[in-house]
């Protein structure tokens, strides 16, 4: 059975640099978590050892993304160059790697509209199957009107816009996420809870800004199951009643417009619990490679698990096919 993973991360050595000399007071502290073991080496090698950890896990394809935050926390003119770089350098990557890697954009976002010629640029001159955005870029969230050419050109593009996670700003860090031990702080404001809280929100403000009432062509990818927005849809879809400016529900949207990938977390009652919210046809796979490493037995055990074959088949490879033009 043929294997997509979709959220498989690298690193660019001139974004990382960049990153590590930002002022204290302007650095994502979770970039810490990249220089763990031997993450970095990983996140740096989209070559040959990538293609050998691929192997380890059963994996055919691979869509690299930048780890976050990407070129979000850089300012703008430093970004739009270096956007730039790491898009030619997956795109080398890619070609090296034909049969086995793919790439999403990564894109400037401190200047919106640098940030919608790039998008255009991956998807015509380097092949680009979708891009991945981090969420705000400082205070801006992605549902600002200042990005809604950005997301136009997506929608025209047919090219999915994955939202991933990045640590919540330093004032919600101060009201919410501080006062424990630093370690901890840094882990609740992280994995452990404000990472998937903040791109779940991007998500929910995008469709109450009426963002697919303007673009229903827009598809959206959130990892980790929905980032918290499946499991609380219930209660989400309440905002339906006040939202009276939207065509359809909040669900509809989510159903509609939004796909979902495991991202590492290959528990089974994860996939039961997304399944009972949307269809097959809208759940996809990744690793969140490196910070998750499942062999090829956990990932065999995962697809064991999902008893219809063709939903299997689905989940595996077929939907990423289809969402990302890869066929």
């Amino acid at each position: 059975m043929k294997i997509i993973a979709i959220e498989e991360h690298w690193n660019s050595v001139s974004i990382r640099d960049a990153l590590d000399r930002l002022p204290d007071e302007a650095r994502d502290e979770s970039v810490a978590f990249n220089t763990m073991g031997d993450n970095q080496a990983r996140l740096e090698d989209i070559g040959q050892g990538r293609i050998e950890a691929m192997d380890a896990a059963g994996i055919d394809v691979s869509i690299l993304s930048v780890v976050t935050p990407a070129t979000q926390a850089l300012p703008a003119r430093e970004a739009v160059a270096l956007a730039r770089d790491a898009n030619d350098e997956a795109t080398d990557a890619v070609r090296a790697h034909p049969a086995r890697l793919r790439a999403f954009a990564t894109l400037p976002t401190g200047d919106p509209q640098s940030a919608a010629a790039e998008l255009e640029r991956c998807a015509t001159r380097l092949g680009h199957v979708g891009a991945m955005l981090h969420g705000r870029t400082g205070a801006r969230p992605l549902d600002d009107p200042a990005y809604d050419d950005l997301l136009a050109t997506a929608a025209r593009l047919r090219l999915p816009i994955f939202i991933h996670p990045q640590i919540p700003s330093n004032e919600l860090r101060d009201a919410a996420y501080r006062g424990l031990d630093p370690l901890v702080d840094l882990g609740l404001a992280t994995f452990g809870w404000g990472w998937h809280l903040d791109a779940g929100l991007s998500a929910l403000r995008l469709i109450l800004r009426g963002t697919f009432d303007r673009h229903p062509d827009l598809q959206l990818v959130l990892g980790h199951w929905g980032e918290m927005l499946l499991f609380w849809m219930d209660r989400a879809d309440s905002l339906s009643g006040i939202a009276k400016h939207l065509e359809r529900r909040v669900s509809d949207y989510i159903r509609t417009n939004m796909h979902i990938t495991s991202s590492g977390m290959l528990q089974e009652r994860l996939l039961r619990h997304t399944l009972d919210f949307t269809a097959a046809d809208r759940v996809l796979f990744s690793t969140d490679y490196p910070f998750h490493r499942p062999d090829a037995a956990a990932v065999g055990q995962f697809f064991d698990a999902i008893p219809d074959p063709a939903d299997r088949s689905r989940i595996a490879a077929g939907n990423a096919e289809a969402l990302f033009h890869l066929a």
